[in-house]
Protein backbone atom coordinates (compact mmCIF):
# COMPACT_ATOMS: atom_id res chain seq x y z
CA UNK A 1 0.00 0.00 0.00
CA UNK A 2 1.03 3.80 -0.78
CA UNK A 3 0.44 6.86 0.79
CA UNK A 4 -0.45 9.56 -1.62
CA UNK A 5 -1.00 13.36 -0.58
CA UNK A 6 -4.12 14.77 -0.85
CA UNK A 7 -3.98 19.13 -2.52
CA UNK A 8 -6.62 20.41 -2.46
CA UNK A 9 -7.71 22.28 -5.37
CA UNK A 10 -8.40 25.94 -4.78
CA UNK A 11 -10.59 28.11 -6.78
CA UNK A 12 -12.47 30.67 -8.04
CA UNK A 13 -14.82 30.90 -11.24
CA UNK A 14 -16.67 33.21 -13.18
CA UNK A 15 -19.20 32.44 -15.56
CA UNK A 16 -18.98 34.00 -19.09
CA UNK A 17 -22.00 36.40 -18.58
CA UNK A 18 -19.74 37.67 -15.28
CA UNK A 19 -16.26 37.97 -16.99
CA UNK A 20 -18.31 40.03 -19.88
CA UNK A 21 -19.98 42.39 -17.07
CA UNK A 22 -17.12 43.15 -14.77
CA UNK A 23 -14.97 43.76 -18.39
CA UNK A 24 -17.43 46.47 -19.53
CA UNK A 25 -17.32 47.72 -16.09
CA UNK A 26 -13.27 47.89 -16.00
CA UNK A 27 -13.41 49.53 -18.92
CA UNK A 28 -15.20 52.45 -17.18
CA UNK A 29 -12.33 52.74 -14.34
CA UNK A 30 -9.37 52.66 -15.90
CA UNK A 31 -7.38 53.03 -12.33
CA UNK A 32 -8.97 49.64 -10.88
CA UNK A 33 -6.86 46.26 -11.11
CA UNK A 34 -9.72 43.70 -10.96
CA UNK A 35 -12.61 43.20 -8.60
CA UNK A 36 -12.31 41.64 -4.81
CA UNK A 37 -15.25 38.76 -3.75
CA UNK A 38 -14.84 39.61 -0.05
CA UNK A 39 -16.76 38.08 2.89
CA UNK A 40 -18.56 40.77 5.71
CA UNK A 41 -20.18 39.06 9.17
CA UNK A 42 -23.38 40.04 8.61
CA UNK A 43 -27.20 39.30 7.30
CA UNK A 44 -29.25 36.85 9.27
CA UNK A 45 -27.58 33.89 8.27
CA UNK A 46 -24.09 34.80 9.34
CA UNK A 47 -21.51 35.90 6.14
CA UNK A 48 -22.52 38.25 3.38
CA UNK A 49 -20.92 38.55 0.28
CA UNK A 50 -19.44 42.05 -1.06
CA UNK A 51 -17.59 43.18 -4.58
CA UNK A 52 -15.74 45.51 -4.88
CA UNK A 53 -13.11 47.17 -7.48
CA UNK A 54 -9.36 46.95 -6.30
CA UNK A 55 -7.00 49.65 -7.02
CA UNK A 56 -3.78 48.04 -5.08
CA UNK A 57 -3.25 44.18 -4.40
CA UNK A 58 -2.14 43.12 -1.00
CA UNK A 59 0.05 40.75 0.19
CA UNK A 60 -2.54 38.27 1.40
CA UNK A 61 -4.23 38.49 -2.06
CA UNK A 62 -5.12 35.36 -4.01
CA UNK A 63 -5.34 36.71 -7.69
CA UNK A 64 -7.47 34.19 -9.97
CA UNK A 65 -6.96 35.10 -13.55
CA UNK A 66 -10.44 34.35 -15.57
CA UNK A 67 -10.83 35.12 -19.33
CA UNK A 68 -8.24 38.80 -18.72
CA UNK A 69 -10.17 39.66 -15.61
CA UNK A 70 -8.38 39.32 -12.15
CA UNK A 71 -10.52 38.58 -9.10
CA UNK A 72 -8.77 39.12 -5.95
CA UNK A 73 -9.60 37.25 -2.64
CA UNK A 74 -8.05 37.76 0.87
CA UNK A 75 -6.57 34.63 1.84
CA UNK A 76 -8.42 34.62 5.20
CA UNK A 77 -12.13 34.39 3.12
CA UNK A 78 -10.66 31.24 1.04
CA UNK A 79 -11.93 28.94 3.03
CA UNK A 80 -15.20 30.33 2.72
CA UNK A 81 -15.35 30.49 -0.81
CA UNK A 82 -13.20 28.11 -2.17
CA UNK A 83 -14.86 26.00 -5.34
CA UNK A 84 -17.52 29.55 -5.65
CA UNK A 85 -18.56 30.03 -9.24
CA UNK A 86 -19.74 34.24 -9.77
CA UNK A 87 -22.46 34.28 -11.90
CA UNK A 88 -24.14 37.74 -13.81
CA UNK A 89 -27.90 37.17 -13.86
CA UNK A 90 -30.53 39.50 -15.52
CA UNK A 91 -34.10 38.63 -15.12
CA UNK A 92 -36.38 41.55 -16.64
CA UNK A 93 -34.95 44.88 -15.65
CA UNK A 94 -32.74 43.75 -12.34
CA UNK A 95 -28.89 42.50 -12.90
CA UNK A 96 -27.32 41.21 -9.98
CA UNK A 97 -24.53 38.58 -9.30
CA UNK A 98 -25.11 35.19 -8.64
CA UNK A 99 -23.05 33.27 -6.09
CA UNK A 100 -22.86 29.47 -6.18
CA UNK A 101 -20.55 28.50 -2.93
CA UNK A 102 -20.33 24.81 -1.97
CA UNK A 103 -19.14 25.80 1.35
CA UNK A 104 -22.27 27.25 2.47
CA UNK A 105 -24.35 24.83 4.52
CA UNK A 106 -27.81 27.58 4.67
CA UNK A 107 -28.84 30.75 2.96
CA UNK A 108 -30.85 32.99 4.29
CA UNK A 109 -34.45 33.72 2.61
CA UNK A 110 -33.65 36.62 0.61
CA UNK A 111 -30.57 35.18 -0.68
CA UNK A 112 -28.47 38.20 0.88
CA UNK A 113 -26.35 35.97 3.35
CA UNK A 114 -25.08 32.13 4.06
CA UNK A 115 -23.50 30.34 6.66
CA UNK A 116 -20.92 27.37 6.84
CA UNK A 117 -20.30 24.77 9.46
Amino acid sequence: MTAQAFTPTIAVTMTPSAVKHVRKQLDKKPEALGIRLAIKKSGCSGFKYQTQWVEESGSDDRIFHIDGVDLFVKDEHMSLVNGIEIDFVTEGVNSTFEFRNPNATAECGCGESFTVV
